[in-house]
């Protein structure tokens, strides 16, 4: 993702040289007049031995006497030895070897800094990051570039850390689970999240990884108001062999998770995962519904669905629903195809929550766990 970042910060910095080398363009060497001029080609010409004397003693005096003078005493060296215009000349063509950085000593002004980042924020914001993640990122680099010469930071590693620091790694879902059911019998998840997100697939590939790892699973219908939902739900449970607790539509969700909780206690079953209404932020009466789904059952995890290629949709819902029954992480469908790749970026900036899973395909086995290193090779720089 951000596959243009490399390319702008590297024009960041041939944008400060060229700032720079436009205040430090040598000067052409005055004269006081044409003729005064002609008149010393004149005597060029001639060859004088004034002339030649003349030119024997500047040639040491560049390279022997300077060099020998304490390093305070150099400032100025040359109008000592030449009228203003020679000493100018000659200080500027001694410069001519001096490495940019060497030679420009300029400090990175807050200004500057302010007037070039608006690019990189633009690449950003079109990439998905959330303007308040653009300014934590902003915030940092500040601190890092301002007041600097551009020799002494590595702006792309400054980049990486900033970026580093919202991204978290997941807790290890398996070993949560399995501590957990030492104590006690059902581990209860509820998926939550608006329609259209990938959550019924998604539990499909949650149920599918947990099989693998020898823990057994119930499944719950409960999304009891869009139609088709509980069929959907049933293929999946069918094609995974793991039971279905459902109701008929209408039904009240609370009340089928409370079902498929007391049954996964009567078989001893370790998890119970909790399908849910997909409803949309902006509706406070489907908010508060789930609300009770999550007081009734009192899920060990609430975990968001979202599709990565919604960009900030996505993080506007994380937003509300974490807002609203406190999210312990998120799952983030179709983030194959996500082109961008912000939204993870974003959803762990304002959330503050961890991102368990990427959903990556089709099938069931296409469920990748988060990895931020990952996401940051992905950088391209």
């Amino acid at each position: 993702m951000f596959k243009f970042l490399k390319e702008k910060l590297h024009r960041w910095k041939e944008k400060i040289k060229e700032e720079f080398s436009e205040k430090e363009e040598i000067k052409p060497v005055k004269t006081k007049s044409t003729k005064k001029t002609k008149t010393r080609k004149e005597e060029i010409s001639k060859k004088t031995k004034t002339t030649k004397k003349k030119e024997i003693k500047k040639e040491p005096k560049l390279e022997i006497l300077q060099e020998n003078l304490p390093e305070r005493e150099k400032k100025g060296f040359f109008k000592k030895l030449f009228s203003k215009e020679e000493a100018q000349a000659a200080e500027e063509k001694q410069e001519e070897n001096v490495g940019f950085f060497d030679k420009f000593k300029k400090k990175l002004t807050e200004e500057k800094f302010d007037e070039l980042f608006t690019e990189l924020e633009m690449i950003m914001l079109q990439n998905n990051v959330a303007y308040e993640a653009v300014q934590f990122i902003k915030q940092k680099l500040s601190k890092e570039l301002i007041g600097k010469n551009l020799s002494e930071v590595n702006i792309e590693e400054k980049l990486k850390e900033a970026i580093q620091e919202i991204l978290m790694n997941p807790p290890n879902l398996i070993k949560e689970i399995k501590d957990k059911l030492k104590e006690k019998k059902p581990y209860v998840i509820a998926f939550v999240g608006i329609n259209g997100s990938g959550k019924t697939t998604s539990i499909a590939k949650v149920a599918n990884l947990l099989k693998r790892e020898k823990l057994s699973v119930c499944l719950a219908a409960g999304d009891t108001f869009r139609a088709a939902a509980i069929e959907q739900l049933e293929i999946h449970a069918n094609k995974l062999n793991v039971p279905i607790i459902k109701k008929e539509y209408n039904a009240d969700p609370a009340s089928v998770g409370f079902e498929a909780i007391a049954y996964a206690k009567k078989h001893a079953i370790d998890v119970v995962l909790i399908d849910t209404a997909g409803r949309m932020n902006t509706k406070e009466s489907l908010m508060k519904e789930m609300e009770k789904i999550i007081r009734v059952c009192q899920p060990d995890k609430k975990i968001f669905l979202g599709e990565s290629i919604t960009g900030n949709d996505a993080t506007q819902q994380a937003k509300a629903f974490n807002d609203s029954i406190s999210l312990d992480g998120i799952i983030l469908s179709k983030a194959d195809i996500d082109e961008k790749g912000g939204t993870a970026l974003s959803v762990s900036y304002i959330t503050k929550k961890p991102i368990y899973f990427l959903g990556t395909g089709q099938t069931y086995d296409d469920l990748e766990i988060f990895d931020k290193e990952k996401i940051l090779k992905g950088l391209r720089f």
